[in-house]
């Protein structure tokens, strides 16, 4: 198995009063690619961060992040930036979506960022809603959906640049149980079926159960797994 990425010795802190408070200390992970990761942990355990990291959203005080080889730690902002919006696709708790754009228009944003023509961006659009059986609120507002549907959105316009690598912060957190199982059998058929690379924080052993590798952490620290 090809590794996708790597950390080594990564550490993350903030400063307060009283000196540093660590929120990832020593993470050394190795993820290869066509993986399904869960990570667990009690709040307040580091999970997220260390998404954002992986995701590039965050940065870091010590070690390393290697993606695909690349060193992410030495790099320039503009280029991890780019390097995201060419692998990586986040699926958020809150859903994320512009509450000012149709669900359409959301779904096409990040192919705004990408040299595609309006017709080719149009085109992608459309296969996504109709993998997802949302072509009938191409032209709703999110507010005008139900969680599970906003969900569903969030996670077409995730995959809609057909990303290396899905990053999931609690993407059930929000849903009913039953909306919940058709998230995760999603997920799972895009691991099995896609070779898509998938990353899911969640609390939940029933969802978790879903990856092939589970990580723990506690207090910023992975345990053995």
């Amino acid at each position: 198995m090809n590794t996708l990425l790597e950390t080594k010795h990564l550490t993350k802190w903030v400063n307060s009063g009283s000196g540093r408070i660590f929120l990832l200390r020593d993470i050394n992970l190795t993820i290869g690619q066509g993986e399904f990761i869960s990570i667990m942990g009690p709040s307040g355990s580091g999970k997220s961060t260390l998404l954002n990291i992986l995701g590039m959203l965050d940065e870091f005080n010590e070690g390393e992040y290697n993606f695909f080889g690349r060193e992410v730690h030495s790099m320039k902002e503009k280029h991890r930036s780019e390097l995201h919006k060419e692998n990586i696709g986040f699926i958020f708790q809150a859903y994320h979506l512009i509450d000012e754009l149709t669900v359409q228009e959301n779904i096409e944003t990040p192919l705004m960022y990408h040299n595609m023509k309006s017709s080719e961006r149009k085109a992608t659009v459309a296969d996504m809603l109709d993998r997802f059986n949302i072509v009938g609120k191409k032209d709703l507002f999110p507010a005008q959906l139900s969680g599970g549907q906003q969900q569903l959105v969030g996670i077409a316009r995730a995959l809609v640049v057909k990303p290396k690598l899905l990053l999931a912060d609690e993407p059930t957190g929000n849903l009913n149980s039953k909306q919940g199982e058709e998230i995760m059998e999603i997920f799972s058929k895009l691991n099995r079926e896609e070779g898509v690379t998938i990353i899911q924080v969640t609390h939940s052993e029933k969802n978790a159960a879903y990856g092939n590798r589970i990580i723990h952490l506690l207090d910023g620290m992975t345990q053995n797994y």
